[in-house]
């Protein structure tokens, strides 16, 4: 019985600041993803992650990050090709000769 992958994209971001923390809410970083539109750049995640060994550890600013987004393959639906993407096969094509 094989497993399906889930579909994902990756996107580029950067830790552009650090929020302290106050009684209300943990320290969280602030990170703008590449890719996304002008209004939807902006991401607060709380700043914990774990490290290799499980300790917890916080990202700094400036670090770059990798924001990856999966899904159910039930949970998609299959797009149709766009134009641009007509063009990049194309060209990708045109290449490989």
């Amino acid at each position: 019985m094989s497993r399906k992958k889930k579909p994902a994209v990756t996107l580029p971001g950067t830790v552009e600041k650090i929020i302290p923390p106050n009684r209300y809410e943990p320290e969280k970083a602030e990170i703008t993803v590449e890719g996304a539109d002008p209004l939807y750049q902006e991401l607060r995640i709380e700043n914990t992650l774990k490290d290799e060994e499980g300790e917890a550890v916080g990202l700094k600013p400036g670090a770059e990050v990798e924001v990856t987004i999966k899904a159910e393959p039930h949970q998609t639906t299959p797009k149709e090709p766009s134009q641009s993407d007509d063009v990049g096969s194309k060209a990708e094509h045109a290449e490989s000769k």
